[in-house]
């Protein structure tokens, strides 16, 4: 085994490069001249003996610069809660970036944003990934914890179960008279709106039914943009449960299919360290996940 020596001024510029793509825009962050970046870079890249940034436009940090990614932005949040304890002015800022879905930030994960409005210098940096690719982010190193639909810990980080969000398909009332079709609906033919590529929630729906995808299918890809076209008739969609009961209780909406659901285990996971912003930040997930999910 070579015994490789990394200087954290390295690591910093390689996760500045990962974060805002070029070496000029590294060099403004870290308040250096682009010479001092490729510099170091090219000297962590002799040292490990591998490239670790492709220079394109923008550039890329190779599949063997992931895991230093990772060390960096490891090793800067240490540093950074070591720093906020010794300074006296209390200014430092703690960065904890985070992946989270779109329905999750829009529902449930609102209460950790609520507890996190009153950390003084620690600033959220979400990433909205749906659940089932937010893994992802935590082997590339983008992010320090995840909301994941995975069980199955990403090394070097500990996961647990937080709990699962209902999912049940609704329409407007207009909507779901039009495509009535004796005591049930014509799900083969009713148009359906999806968040995007990756949203299997209806496909699931109509699995279950044992129906293929219907002629009409709408793509609209945020959660509360989502919410209102299936509430303007658009087409039927699987909402989740928060923004359900409400919309039912109004008559906004109706649910289809009897009782009819998709429920998503969610999990967390996050880096294994002694972090206590970090812990901080598991906490008010959890409380959440309690008051919240089923």
């Amino acid at each position: 085994m070579i015994d490789v020596e990394l200087q954290p001024a390295q690591l910093d510029a390689l996760v500045a490069i990962a974060e805002r793509g070029t070496f000029d825009a590294a060099a403004r962050h870290l308040h250096v001249t682009p010479s001092a970046i490729s510099q170091r870079i090219r000297a962590l890249e002799s040292a490990v003996g591998q490239i670790l940034v492709q220079r394109t436009t923008p550039c890329r940090v190779t599949p063997a610069g992931h895991g230093l990614v990772r060390l960096g932005r490891q090793t800067r949040l240490l540093y950074d809660e070591a720093r906020e304890a010794l300074a006296a002015d209390g200014h430092r800022r703690i960065d904890l970036p985070v992946a989270v879905s779109a329905d999750s930030l829009a529902t449930w994960f609102r209460d950790v944003l609520a507890d996190a409005a009153g950390w003084d210098g620690v600033a959220l940096r979400l990433d909205v990934e749906d659940q089932a690719y937010a893994a992802e982010l935590l082997r590339s190193g983008e992010c320090l914890a995840a909301i994941t639909s995975d069980p199955v810990a990403v090394q070097g980080c500990e996961v647990e179960p937080l709990g699962s969000l209902r999912y049940t398909p609704a329409a407007a009332p207009a909507f779901a008279e039009r495509w009535r079709l004796g005591r049930g609906h014509d799900w083969a033919q009713m148009p359906m709106v999806v968040f995007n590529r990756k949203d299997d929630l209806q496909h699931e729906v109509l699995r279950s039914r044992g129906v293929g995808e219907p002629p009409v299918v709408h793509r609209v890809p945020t959660s509360a943009d989502f919410h209102e076209a299936v509430r303007l008739g658009l087409g039927w969609g699987a909402i989740p449960a928060p923004q359900l009961r409400p919309d039912v209780a109004d008559g906004r909406l109706v649910a289809l299919g009897g009782r009819a659901h998709v429920d998503v285990a969610l999990h967390w996971q996050r880096w294994r360290l002694d972090s206590p912003a970090l812990t901080r930040l598991s906490d008010a997930v959890r409380r959440a996940a309690r008051a919240h999910l089923r």
